[in-house]
This record gives structure tokens, C-alpha cells and sequence, in this order.
């Protein structure tokens, strides 16, 4: 039985992970967290953590866990390069799971669109990436729309400083072959859109994944952290936990 140190525990994500344990026979919530509460007490009460709050509350759980030796979920996005870093050290020795989206289905969006940027390419189709939260998403773009660029730089020989545009504006004159379009939408209450769009003349490939309730990205870090309850020290994310790598 894995038991969960759930931070943010009055957050939506922080309720969608309780209700995602104890729907899981394999996990159980030993504590929780909020701001205020000692973080050091709550750690102690489990053997692993899972943090969906906001970047900069990171760095206080990986020295909470490197000092417990608790293993570590992070669904957190929007970190700096620094923060990055930070986690990436940590997992020199601890085992953590590192993820910009839990869900099987946005997992699969991202092995898919690496097989798509493969085939395609960018000889003859453009790149677009649209994604759409609700209008509390403090960061931008989101991470899964971040991953998905990740992908299709390494996939293209492009790099997200020089070749991804953010939204356009003005006279922009013609696209340049190696752009990577960015688009990021906010409103109301959705839960998460993505679509990467591949255009040439003639015809067009869109790949889309559409989240309808949290549960989804809660369930799979639950997933994640009973996963990860045998792994040595080392940074992991949900292609791993899926083995679709």
C-alpha cells in the first residue's frame, strides 16, 4: 500500500487526488497540506509525495523529501530553468516522477505527435500548437503545450527560443518554414484543450486531446506514485509509467 502526502489540499487538483486514492486499492492518503501547515510533520506521514500547487512551493517539497527520503509525484508547471535543475538534482536521489500532464490520453497525444513530426516533417507542413484553459491557469503556455513543443523541436531540428512563435500580430509577412506557431486561449472552466495542427496546401492533420474533469490527470498521478514505489533514485515521467518508451 502506497501512502500519499497530498499538497494543496484545498486546491481543485488537491481534491481530485484525494478522491483519485481512495478509489485506488493500491493507495491510501496518510496526510495532506496547505499553506500554513508544517510540510516537515505531514511528510513523515508518507512515503510518497504528490504536489500539484504552484513552481515556486517546489523547491520546499524536494527538500522536505530529499530530507525524509520520500519518494516525489510533481504535476507542478511553469517552472524556471533553475527549478528544473533543482528537481532534475533531487532525482539523483530520489525517484520522481516529473510530468507536464498524468493523463494516458495526453501521453498518447505525445507519442502521436512524434510520430506525426516524423513522417511530416516541415519540408511541406506547418506547425501549429493550440491549447485552451480555464480562466484561472496562471501559466502560459501551459506545460502540456510546452511538452508537445519540446517534442516537435527535437523531432524538426528546431528549438523553442528562435524558431516558436507566440501568437502573431501586425504585418507579420510570410510564415518562415521552421516556425512552430504557439496559441494559448483562456476562459470559463475548461479543463484542458490541445491540438497540434500539421497544414500544408491541400490537406491538413490535427491531432487534439480534450479533458473534461480533472479525475483524469488525478487518477494517473495516483497511477505514477504506486508506480513508482520500487523504482530506484532517478527522474521519471509518464511515458515511463505507461511504457510507451
Amino acid at each position: 500500500m502506497t501512502k500519499l502526502l497530498v499538497t494543496g489540499k484545498s486546491g481543485r487538483m488537491g481534491q481530485a487526488v484525494i478522491a483519485a486514492a481512495e478509489a485506488n486499492p493500491e493507495a491510501e492518503v496518510g496526510a495532506t497540506h496547505d499553506v500554513g501547515e508544517d510540510l516537515a510533520t505531514a511528510i513523515a506521514k508518507a512515503d510518497t509525495v504528490i504536489d500539484f500547487t504552484i513552481h515556486s512551493f517546489t523547491r520546499q517539497v524536494l527538500d522536505a523529501a530529499l530530507a525524509g527520503g520520500t519518494r516525489l509525484v510533481i504535476g507542478t508547471t511553469g517552472h524556471s530553468d533553475p527549478e528544473r535543475e533543482s528537481i532534475a538534482k533531487a532525482a539523483e536521489t530520489l525517484p520522481i516522477v516529473f510530468a507536464p500532464n498524468f493523463s494516458v490520453g495526453v501521453n498518447t497525444l505525445f507519442w502521436l505527435t512524434r510520430k506525426a513530426a516524423q513522417i511530416l516533417g516541415q519540408d511541406r507542413f506547418d506547425i501549429e500548437v493550440v491549447e485552451m484553459h480555464h480562466r484561472h491557469k496562471i501559466d502560459a503556455p501551459s506545460g502540456t503545450a510546452r511538452r508537445l513543443l519540446e517534442i516537435l523541436n527535437e523531432e524538426t531540428g528546431t528549438s523553442y527560443g528562435d524558431d516558436v512563435t507566440h501568437g502573431r500580430y501586425g504585418m507579420t509577412g510570410a510564415r518562415p518554414r521552421k516556425e512552430i506557431g504557439m496559441h494559448t486561449l483562456r476562459g470559463g472552466d475548461v479543463v484542458g484543450d490541445h491540438t497540434v495542427v500539421f497544414a500544408a496546401e491541400g490537406e491538413r492533420v490535427e491531432l487534439s486531446h480534450k479533458a473534461s474533469s480533472r479525475m483524469t490527470f488525478a487518477a494517473g498521478a495516483v497511477h505514477a506514485a504506486v508506480w513508482l514505489a520500487d523504482k530506484p533514485a532517478g527522474l521519471y515521467d509518464m511515458q515511463d509509467v505507461l511504457g510507451l518508451k
